[in-house]
């Protein structure tokens, strides 16, 4: 029995215009979460998710998994929360699940029902790629320098609430 090569596509288009955000408002988390952008994923050429994206969080939540692959020297799983959607009970809004040399991506936001396994090394890089991509379109489109927003893009509620907390601790 052979079986079918998943593949994936990424594409995204950003909604708010270039000058929604610089690098002065790296600290700035409603400015932050602001910015938004749709993001479609295709497999075997038929649209499995399409939402519209804190694009700074989503970028941070693929740049930190990036980060513990390298370091680590292993893949782990991936989650995308939001802090605009924060019902966890239903799952994460996008996951990458590794078994094996394989992996499945999962939604509860997607459009399609779809059963899919691929290659560990081929999802790994393609989500690595996507990372790339956004880092260099982001700081393109918007002229700013994400090195400078990373740390203060926040993940969570908890991120922002730890946030505010020490903020308003500062004398």
């Amino acid at each position: 029995m052979t079986s079918i090569p998943y593949r994936i596509s990424f594409a995204y288009r950003f909604l708010n215009e270039p000058e929604a955000i610089s690098n002065k408002d790296r600290k700035n988390i409603p400015a932050i979460l602001y910015i938004d952008a749709t993001v479609t994923m295709k497999i075997n050429d038929v649209r499995y998710f399409e939402a519209d994206l804190a694009i700074l969080e989503f970028y941070k939540a693929l740049y930190m998994w990036k980060q513990e692959t390298l370091i680590q020297g292993v893949i782990p799983e991936f989650h995308y929360y939001t802090i605009e959607y924060d019902d966890y009970e239903d799952g994460a809004i996008l996951s990458l699940i590794p078994f094996s040399n394989k992996a499945r991506l999962k939604s509860i936001w997607a459009e399609q029902n779809l059963y899919n396994v691929f290659d560990l090394d081929y999802i790994v890089a393609a989500f690595f790629q996507l990372e790339e991509n956004l880092k260099r379109d982001i700081e393109a489109y918007f002229g700013i320098q994400l090195s400078k927003f990373i740390k203060h893009i926040p993940l969570t509620k908890e991120d922002v609430k730890n946030r505010d907390l020490r903020k308003s601790s500062k004398y």
